[in-house]
C-alpha cells in the first residue's frame, strides 16, 4: 500500500470552514486508516484542485490513486466533470492508475447518520 494514494475529493466552497471540514476528514483517514499518502482536493472554489493533489501524491511515489468523492449523490460533477479530469490526469501521469469510488449515497451507514441526526434533533424539540 506504500504506492497507493488516497484523495478525498470535495466540491469546494467559498466558506473556508466547509473546506477545512473536508481536510479534517482527510487527516482523520490518514491517522485512523493507515493511509500515509493522502490528500484533499476540490473541484472548484478551493485549493488544491485535483490535478495539484494528484501531482503531489505522484511526487511522493503514488502509482495508484483512489479518489473518494465527498459528495452525497452522483450528480453532474461526478458524471461529467470528474471522469474528464481523471482521463486528463492519467494522460499527464502515464503509468498512474486513478480509480474513483462511488459517492456517499447508497452506503448503509448514511441512513444510520440520518436517523441519528433526526433522533438528536427530536430530543431538543
Amino acid at each position: 500500500m506504500n504506492n497507493v494514494g488516497v484523495i478525498l475529493f470535495g466540491h469546494g466552497s467559498r466558506v473556508a470552514e466547509a473546506n477545512q471540514s473536508v481536510m479534517a476528514v482527510t487527516a482523520a483517514m490518514r491517522e485512523r486508516g493507515g493511509y500515509p499518502l493522502t490528500a484533499t482536493a476540490f473541484l472548484e472554489l478551493a485549493e488544491p484542485e485535483l490535478p495539484a493533489a494528484v501531482a503531489a501524491l505522484v511526487a511522493q511515489g503514488a502509482q495508484r490513486i483512489l479518489v473518494i468523492p465527498y459528495f452525497l449523490t452522483l450528480g453532474i460533477h461526478l458524471r461529467r466533470d470528474l471522469p474528464r479530469i481523471v482521463e486528463e490526469l492519467e494522460s499527464i501521469h502515464p503509468g498512474v492508475k486513478i480509480v474513483v469510488t462511488d459517492p456517499l449515497d447508497g452506503h448503509p451507514a448514511l441512513l444510520d447518520i440520518v436517523m441519528t441526526r433526526a433522533g438528536d434533533a427530536l430530543q431538543n424539540l
